[in-house]
């Protein structure tokens, strides 16, 4: 079985590293560059899993994933937030917006897909 993520994510380096390391993986990538885009996406395609960048055009992180978590249908998908956001509090505050989980950026190619796998409903 394929697992599909959704990745929302504006800048097209991490994107690529991401996507790369995602599809050497097996794994369906679904990309969008914005909240609007990522949120459209996840209700037309139900990924298992959303990555999220957390610094986006038109609406940031946060917002997206309040209103993925207040969206019947898509509410339970994990969010984990990929992000270079590594203040104190930022982890809680994302977290606390509904975000499953939190990478911080620039990502360890070595372990990333590993950070992610755990959070799959069925366990690979």
């Amino acid at each position: 079985m394929t697992h599909k993520v959704l990745v929302i994510e504006d800048n097209a380096q991490n994107m690529y590293l991401i996507h790369f390391l995602l599809e050497s993986q097996g794994y369906t990538v679904i990309e969008a560059e914005n909240g609007v885009i990522g949120i459209q996406k996840a209700k037309e395609e139900k990924p298992e899993i959303i990555l999220l960048d957390i610094q986006l055009p038109e609406m940031d992180g946060y917002e997206i994933a309040r209103i993925i978590r207040s969206t019947p249908g898509i509410d339970t998908i994990p969010i984990i937030a990929v992000t270079s956001y590594a203040m104190a509090g930022d982890k809680e505050r994302i977290l606390a917006a509904g975000a499953t989980d939190y990478i911080e950026k620039p990502i360890n190619p070595a372990t990333f897909v590993d950070q992610i796998k755990v959070h799959f409903k069925t366990r690979e």
